[in-house]
């Protein structure tokens, strides 16, 4: 562990006050970080502007100032590796959805909420997979005239991660060992909404993750399928 360059992080959003989850998982990061020799970066995922705080941010650092937890980098700190606020990185993530669209990896869907609640009702345990995305509206189903169209016309969109199914994913963790997830029980998340030209957490806590180069993301186990 000596030798790699530890770097981990505590991102959290600011949608109300540090709760002592959160300050549990900063404080594993903390003391990793010291252990190790690495840095503890503080980075502010604000994609979600519904629920954006006011205030928020600063009563987040002002507590862990309370609490002696001291971070290296990031938000309020300074580093090499910012912005450290997710907002202020919107042509970064821009820049990663258009190579995963060119790629194949990803695909524009138009579909509004109501489409998608009458598909909820239409078919039982519905989810947005490889076994239902060509029945929807998406650059899938659509030709590039129309999505070209559609995008000059305002319409909003979503762009989605395309899974494809049959495939076994493999995460290495720390604790567990190797865990396995079949793509098969995974949908197509989004990644990125047109209305607030903002990344999900999906995408977002990935490009970051591997910009500001982080060695190992220390949280909850509810997080390790989103891994």
């Amino acid at each position: 562990m000596a030798e790699r360059n530890v770097r981990v992080r505590f991102a959290p959003s600011p949608t109300g006050a540090l709760h002592i989850g959160g300050v549990r998982t900063a404080l594993y990061n903390y003391l990793f970080a010291r252990q190790h020799g690495g840095k503890l970066i503080f980075r502010i995922e604000d994609t979600d502007s519904n629920r954006f705080v006011p205030g928020a941010e600063e009563y987040i650092l002002d507590s862990f100032k309370w609490l002696g937890i001291e971070f290296d980098e990031g938000v309020s700190f300074g580093g090499e590796h910012g912005p450290y606020r997710q907002s202020e990185r919107r042509e970064i993530y821009k820049k990663y959805v258009n190579q995963l669209l060119e790629a194949g990896k990803a695909y524009i869907a138009f579909d509004t909420p109501e489409e998608l609640d009458a598909k909820r009702k239409e078919i039982q345990n519905f989810q947005y997979d490889a076994h239902t995305r060509l029945q929807m509206r998406n650059s899938l189903t659509m030709s590039k005239e129309e999505v070209d169209s559609l995008i000059d016309d305002g319409q909003q969109y979503v762009v989605r991660f395309k899974i494809e199914p049959g495939e076994e994913v493999y995460v290495n963790d720390m604790i567990r060992g190797d865990v396995c997830i079949k793509s098969d029980i995974l949908d197509d998340k989004v990644l990125y909404k047109s209305a607030d030209e903002l990344p999900t957490y999906h995408l977002a806590n990935i490009v970051d993750d591997h910009l500001m180069e982080i060695s190992h993301v220390i949280r909850g186990e509810e997080w390790l399928p989103s891994a």
